[in-house]
């Protein structure tokens, strides 16, 4: 699970990107046109096609100087570029045949791209006004009746319908090109919206877990303590009982140890990464922290290998990282009570840690709720939180944490931490 944090993008900004580019097809193809016109020897007034032209490439300049300038674009500003692309095309029309010229397919363009990327009422609005122009054009317009039927010679070309198959297979491939790329990015919007949804119910849940956190720490102070008095106590009274002795040397030992875990969680409120934080070499920070682990594992076996160039980088000290790699730790260790292995290292961009257990592994359906909040496959005492936590904390760090199963049988944890966000100088 990786939960980068992608910053919020303006959907509007690509889309007017994309009707830069678009209008710019529009040009090469009226220029391209004309080049036909005097090609074919077609005896049609080429100036109403240079205005146009360059009615479209002094607002393409317009948009060239806005996509560099702008963090954000409105609907409404996306709409006033269509409208400029509209009263060009209308331009052209009204010179060049009005409703019969060929390239009146044109007009459908802005009203696709009006479609896709503009709120409803935008669409309506552009379609009521294509729909004003065409039909303006049906009776204001400079005729040219040679373009109804004009044959080259020795071509047999229509002009006229040569024009309208031109005229509808570009705007078929610009639909088919650009507007299924506005679709996309609109999706693709939507995709982020939901992604920083998410983000902000796992922020709420952690901020739950958070103060169920604190008041338990709080609850359970006064109960260790009692028993550690009583421990005390009860160790003073059989001293004498070398076996009885032992064991409560072993209970005052993980009372020690809750309270030293109550009083890490204290310490951990707030953020543990400002300015002012401390900083640790990575090899120490992971020696100390599966040190702490191993005192409250001793009778497993712990086949631990890591590898890195010294000296390790400095990082930021974080006591909920070094929780999150004993609660991954915790799990293979229930899973393969007599054995588990670690490998791993770090270079200068990433810390890479594998653990493997040698358990039964786990079937697709517990993969797919595995990490979810208090799903366990532990019989007695399992939570359903360790993993959750490990992920939520790793991810916040823009890491992630894999489980699969091992080829030659168990689980294989793979932990991914880009150091980038940790490093804060290298170890002298």
């Amino acid at each position: 699970m990786n939960l980068p944090l992608t910053p919020p993008t303006n959907a509007a900004i690509n889309n007017l990107r994309r009707i830069f580019v678009l209008r710019n097809v529009m040009i090469a193809f009226l220029s391209l046109t004309a080049l036909a016109l005097v090609y074919f020897d077609i005896p049609l007034e080429l100036r109403p096609i240079f205005a146009s032209v360059g009615l479209m490439l002094l607002l393409n300049a317009w948009t060239w100087r806005r996509l560099r300038q702008a963090d954000r674009v409105s609907d409404g500003e996306l709409f006033a570029q269509l409208l400029g692309d509209i009263a060009a095309l209308t331009l052209l029309f009204y010179f060049t045949g009005g409703y019969s010229n060929p390239l009146v397919w044109m007009y459908l363009l802005p009203l696709a791209v009006a479609a896709a990327a503009l709120p409803a009422q935008y669409a309506w609005l552009m379609a009521g006004l294509t729909t004003t122009c065409y039909s303006t054009l049906v009776f204001f317009h400079v005729p040219l009746s040679h373009l109804h039927v004009h044959y080259r010679e020795g071509l047999g070309l229509d002009t006229h319908l040569a024009g309208m198959w031109l005229g509808f297979a570009v705007s078929a491939a610009l639909v088919a090109g650009f507007i299924s790329r506005i679709g996309q990015n609109l999706r693709e919007s939507d995709r982020l919206i939901a992604d920083a949804r998410e983000r902000v119910l796992e922020s709420e849940r952690m901020l739950a877990l958070g103060a169920l956190a604190a008041a338990t720490a709080h609850e359970l102070g006064t109960p260790l303590t009692t028993m550690a008095v009583l421990a005390g106590e009860m160790n003073d009274e059989y001293n004498g009982h070398p076996g009885l002795a032992s064991d409560l040397a072993l209970l005052r030992q993980q009372i020690a140890r809750c309270k030293e875990i109550l009083s890490s969680l204290t310490a951990s409120a707030g953020d543990m990464r400002g300015a002012g934080a401390s900083s640790v070499a990575l090899d120490t920070f992971l020696d100390e922290t599966l040190q702490r682990w191993r005192d409250t594992r001793p009778a497993l076996q712990f086949d631990c290998r890591l590898q890195s160039a010294t000296p390790a980088p400095r990082i930021a000290a974080d006591r909920t990282l070094g929780q999150a790699l004993v609660n991954l730790l915790d799990n293979a260790a229930d899973a393969s009570p007599d054995r588990i292995e670690m490998s791993g290292g770090w270079d200068g961009a990433e810390l890479r840690l594998d653990i493997r257990d040698f358990g039964s592994g786990f079937t697709p359906e517990i993969a797919a709720r595995a990490g979810t909040p208090f799903f366990t496959t532990k019989q007695e005492d399992g939570m359903g939180i360790g993993l959750y936590l490990a992920r939520m904390i790793i991810g916040r760090h823009h890491g992630g944490v894999v489980l699969e199963n091992h080829p030659q049988g168990g689980t294989l944890t793979r932990i991914r931490l880009p150091l980038a966000g940790l490093v804060i100088g290298a170890q002298t």
